[in-house]
């Protein structure tokens, strides 16, 4: 089952009463995608954080800079918030690991933040000023795809073993370059890998930017997957930071949205799920 909420949906300040998320529901965690099963069980076996994430974050050039600047800022100020190191404590392990890389065409992603722990306020704060000191880049094209492909291997390389494996896509824009965007998310999903996702409509759809109207609808349907997968939509600059600080809350904590929400039927796309690609070939012609 995959979720959407809308930011406000849920509360951050206050959330965690006794190591609980108000508002919100543990998935089981006996409810995981088929596929790999063997390589999970072994993998688990001796966990040693609760959690690991990775944060892939746009910067393609319909990002502007002061966009840019804020979700920096947003991720940053999230990892070291009293809210997320409690969400923190709430789990088996008391630690997560996370990598931190941005994203662009299919062939363009760097790695801002290797693996690392945080199990408290002293490692998260070297991680929230490991983001800010890194110089703010764009560049061209949208492949979510190649996000996802650049992702999955990630998790092999990280020495720190986790209860959940978790994608954490941030974007504004549909996948426009490199390979189709279900064949990575299904690919991905048949690893046990859940993917969420954090959808940036600020702004209106321009036929400059390649905007599209529904990203939130594009991200659910066609991006996001795995047992209690949700979607953080942001449609208010001003939200930005509170959107981020609520998605890395839930991740952190287990947790999935319990409350004002509505449920994703994944039958049928609402949006087209090559709708990017469409957009460039009829502009360009390639």
């Amino acid at each position: 089952m995959r979720w959407y909420v809308s930011i406000g949906a849920v509360l951050v300040a206050g959330v965690l009463a006794g190591g609980d998320v108000a508002g919100v529901a543990a998935p089981n965690p006996l409810l995981r995608g088929s596929g790999n099963q063997p390589q999970l069980a072994q993998k688990e076996a001796n966990p040693s954080v609760d959690v690991e994430l990775i944060l892939a974050v746009d910067v393609s050039y319909s990002m502007d800079m002061d966009e840019l600047a804020i979700q920096r800022e947003g991720y940053a100020q999230a990892i070291v918030s009293k809210e997320f190191l409690q969400a923190l404590k709430s789990g088996p392990n008391g630690k997560i690991s996370v990598t931190y890389f941005e994203w662009a065409a299919s062939t363009d992603q760097k790695i801002i933040i290797p693996w690392r722990v945080i199990d408290g306020p002293e490692t998260a704060d070297a991680v929230a000023a490991e983001i800010m000191k890194t110089p703010i880049r764009r560049a061209s094209r949208t492949s979510i795809s190649g996000a996802i492909y650049f992702a999955m291997p990630l998790f092999d390389e990280n020495p720190h073993r986790g209860i959940r494996r978790v994608i954490d896509i941030s974007g504004d824009g549909p996948n426009n370059n490199g390979s189709p965007v279900l064949a990575a998310r299904d690919e991905a999903l048949s690893k046990g890998i859940v993917i969420n996702g954090l959808p940036i409509m600020v702004k209106e759809p321009s036929y400059s930017t390649m905007d599209i109207d529904n990203l939130d609808y594009y991200y659910e349907d066609c991006v996001i997957g795995g047992p209690g997968s949700f979607v953080v939509t942001i449609k208010d600059r001003d939200k930005f930071k509170e959107a981020i600080r609520t998605k890395l809350l839930l991740e952190v904590a287990g947790r999935t949205p319990e409350r004002r929400i509505v449920p994703v039927d994944a039958k049928e796309p609402r949006v087209n799920c090559m709708i990017g690609e469409k957009i460039w070939s009829d502009r360009w012609g390639r």
